[in-house]
């Protein structure tokens, strides 16, 4: 696998056969990658830097209706996709197994980014989207001009065996050990939305969100592909389901928890109850050798760049203006 500009080049004059155009009726833009039709929010210049946002699970482009305003005030373009499975967004072939392992979203990620025919980009995102955005900046350096983690270094070791962590912790994750049993893919297909919302009322315990925000995104979790592509997440991580062979190098690559060398700022939520972070983390800061900043917000649980938009908006901002 190439990480140069040759590749990029090469991929960015392919894209001009590609999908890239905003269909009738208000619809989101789709760009055409290999596998997917992605639907995505392009906002402001066209002229201006490219920032590319990244949601999470169970969410979707909404998260960032706080972070975006900022950035394009500043000048710049700002590109939410929709990731696979979520909203809009399509797989291209009936036939195609709906994987969703973490090489595949960071690979979306770059192959989004060629579709638009951007060299340079920053990026940044939370869960799901977090993991992406680490796997890009990590793999794919010459890319990524500045990255905003949430949530911290996320990037898994998919080949070892997966071990047990501190029973709190293990409490906590309970939804991916119910998603690992034929009775969480049935009770995610029968009871999306209402397993939607209890994650978002338990992982973020003192945001207070309106029926309306939730019913803003909710639609998409009824992807019709939105149920395969969470549960094969969730079991290849831990080794119960198999990957696509074409992403094994890179999963044998972020196996070894590459580095993030590109200028970045950590951001967690205090409260998360999915990663309780330390007031400082050495280990975390050793695997960010450009870290800028590392913030630990109090009051803010796992959805962050809902509960407090302004300290990812102003992370990119401050990030942007320190890099070239």
């Amino acid at each position: 696998m190439a990480h140069n500009r040759r590749t990029f080049l090469k991929a960015a004059a392919a894209s001009a056969l590609q999908l890239r155009a905003q269909p009738a009726g208000g619809l989101a833009p789709i760009v055409q990658t290999r596998e997917l039709n992605i639907a995505y929010e392009d906002s402001g210049s066209r002229q201006g830097f490219p920032i590319i946002l990244l949601h999470g699970f169970p969410d979707d482009v909404r998260a960032f209706d706080g972070v975006v305003p900022p950035l394009t005030t500043a000048g710049h373009r700002v590109l939410v996709p929709y990731l696979r499975g979520y909203g809009p967004t399509r797989f291209r072939s009936a036939t195609v197994p709906r994987m969703a392992e973490q090489a595949a979203i960071g690979q979306d990620v770059i192959d989004f980014a060629n579709a638009l025919a951007l060299p340079r980009f920053a990026v940044a995102g939370f869960d799901w989207g977090g993991r992406a955005a680490c796997i890009v900046a990590a793999l794919f350096p010459e890319r990524v001009r500045a990255a905003v983690i949430c949530g911290g270094y996320t990037i898994q070791n998919t080949i070892a065996t997966a071990q047990p962590g501190p029973p709190a912790v293990e409490r906590e994750l309970w939804y991916q050990w119910y998603f690992n049993l034929e009775r969480g893919r049935e009770g995610l297909a029968k009871n999306r939305r209402a397993l939607c919302r209890l994650l978002w009322e338990t992982w973020s315990p003192d945001w207070h969100f309106t029926e309306e925000t939730y019913n803003r995104t909710a639609p998409s979790f009824d992807n019709p592909d939105f149920v395969d592509v969470v549960i094969h997440s969730y079991r290849h991580r831990i080794g119960n389901a198999p990957g696509d062979p074409r992403f094994a190098m890179m999963e044998q690559q972020l196996a070894k928890r590459p580095k993030i060398s590109v200028p970045s700022i950590v951001l967690h939520g205090a409260d998360d109850p999915l990663a309780r972070p330390p007031a400082d983390s050495p280990p975390e800061r050793a695997l960010f050798p450009a870290l800028m900043a590392r913030r630990v917000l109090p009051g803010v649980g796992h959805f962050l760049p809902r509960e407090k938009p302004e300290a990812v908006s102003t992370a990119l901002l401050e990030l942007l203006a320190a890099t070239k």
